[in-house]
């Protein structure tokens, strides 16, 4: 798995590190949320962070200018660090993105043939603009359960199937002459992958897979439920002796067409999962460097948050419409105070919560999609997100706090609003400000082609935004009164 080793920079000023090669790597090394919290579980470990359990107390444990992280599902995870003059009571700037993105989930019985062809069935996870996804070509990843024959355990372990290994192919034009005027499709029957050509059954996986009459099942077997083949790829992957060693899986699709810088000057990110990989790469490193900032004179506990499940609406255990952050900042709080519940209500007024997601860039081709006068370019810093109805948590009060750390540290910021005649969506911001009453603000790098299976970003707003993250963590606590409702 990866390590992140920022580079220096060979095309940027002297000295600087490349950032933006850096969050390359990290998408390449990021298919899935999982992979994603455990590639920012190593970072973190790398900078002295050490993991806590919600399974255990806390007691003893957390103490002032130390550095810790949670997970839970090894799909979300919150980090944070503890000011040298904090005390229940404090405030807690934090920073929250999400670590799914829309894709195409492998189904629980996905084994289907048809015309001679071998096919997978896939379900559809968020709201994906699905067309892109044909004709690409698909690898796999996602979390395996394993036996543990030595301990009668199962066992999660990570795979990465880098290969090309799926399509699902369009029609030719000669068989459908109009698809250039609107491309429709059937999302359960025609966006479906092909995996290979149906043959003669496949050798037996040994004894161990066969079931004798008198044994029992519950639900039918891997082999039953999805093609041998494909079980074959992952346990080779994972140094398995056997087929039947696999218990289940939650396998996702992805494009196998590495991330990329790219444009004349590589002044772009090309890419998949840039919502919200963005977020989850960009808070992590403004967050560990800034880490040990005058940490002993800190006042607040500095925090970031990922969560799952945001593209379909967050409302799972590890989302962020669950209990796990508001949890986590009442286990910190009641460490050291007898007036726990009152302590955590100070924090939660005196706190910010810095919601980043993707924001819309401004598209060439469609500008008549925009609000005239909110138009985000790409490679000209984080957008300001605002909706006067509440789809985006940004008002005045915390737009001011983030405009003092901005001008402070020197960086531009844009604004957008969707037009009237628009839809809009929506972020974890206005969920977790209406959870906790923490003062909220909505902000988000802007990109391209938001939810295809290849997004566009600017490489330049990488930059930004970690220095944004690194102002907003080393500086809240001291600017934090300097706006009053």
């Amino acid at each position: 798995m990866l390590r992140l080793k920022l580079r220096k920079s060979v095309t940027m000023s002297s000295g600087s590190i490349n950032y933006p090669q850096g969050f390359v790597d990290f998408l390449n090394a990021t298919p899935t949320p999982y992979h994603a919290v455990f590639n920012m579980k190593e970072h973190l470990k790398s900078h002295g962070f050490k993991e806590l359990s919600e399974r255990e107390s806390w007691k003893g444990k957390v103490k002032p200018q130390g550095k810790w992280f949670v997970t839970r599902n090894n799909s979300s995870i919150i980090a944070f660090v503890v000011g040298g003059k904090w005390k229940p009571g404090n405030p807690f700037a934090i920073t929250g993105g999400h670590t799914d993105s829309p894709v195409l989930k492998i189904k629980p019985i996905s084994k289907r043939t048809n015309e001679h062809f071998q096919q997978i069935g896939v379900e559809c996870y968020g709201g994906g603009i699905w067309h892109s996804w044909f004709d690409a070509d698909l690898a796999i990843a996602g979390r395996v359960f394993v036996k543990d024959s030595s301990s009668n355990v199962s066992v999660a372990k990570l795979v990465d199937l880098k290969k090309p290994l799926l399509k699902i192919p369009t029609l030719a034009i000669h068989l459908d002459r109009d698809v250039n005027q609107k491309f429709e499709f059937n999302k359960e029957t025609q966006l479906l992958p092909i995996a290979g050509l149906a043959g003669d059954k496949p050798n037996s996986c040994g004894a161990e897979n066969a079931m004798s009459d008198s044994e029992f099942a519950s639900v039918k077997s891997m082999v039953e439920r999805h093609h041998e083949d494909l079980l074959r790829l992952v346990a080779r992957e994972l140094s398995l002796k056997h087929v039947s060693d696999i218990e289940d899986f939650e396998l996702t699709l992805y494009d196998h067409k590495p991330s990329c810088l790219g444009g004349l000057k590589e002044e772009f990110v090309f890419s998949g999962r840039l919502d919200n990989l963005t977020t989850c790469f960009t808070s992590l490193i403004g967050f560990t460097e800034a880490a040990n900032l005058d940490i002993e004179n800190e006042e607040g506990i500095r925090m970031m948050s990922c969560f799952d499940h945001e593209e379909v609406g967050s409302s799972s255990a590890q989302g962020a419409d669950s209990n796990f952050l508001p949890n986590i900042m009442e286990r910190l709080v009641s460490l050291d105070s007898s007036q726990a519940a009152e302590s955590l209500l100070e924090s939660y007024a005196k706190s910010f919560f810095l919601s980043s997601d993707v924001a819309h860039g401004i598209h060439p081709n469609y500008s008549g999609k925009y609000e005239s006068n909110h138009k985000p370019l790409l490679g000209k810093g984080p957008v300001i997100k605002i909706n006067a109805n509440q789809r985006y948590m940004t008002n005045s009060p915390g737009f001011l706090v983030i405009k003092k750390l901005a001008d402070a540290a020197q960086i531009p910021l844009q604004l957008f609003v969707v037009a009237n005649n628009s839809p809009c969506g929506s972020t974890i911001g206005p969920i977790l400000a209406s959870k906790t009453g923490m003062r909220t603000l909505d902000i988000g790098n802007p990109v391209l082609s938001m939810h295809s299976i290849r997004e566009t970003g600017a490489a330049a707003d990488i930059d930004l935004q970690i220095k944004l993250f690194k102002a907003f963590f080393s500086n809240y606590s001291s600017v934090e009164t300097q706006v009053v409702l």
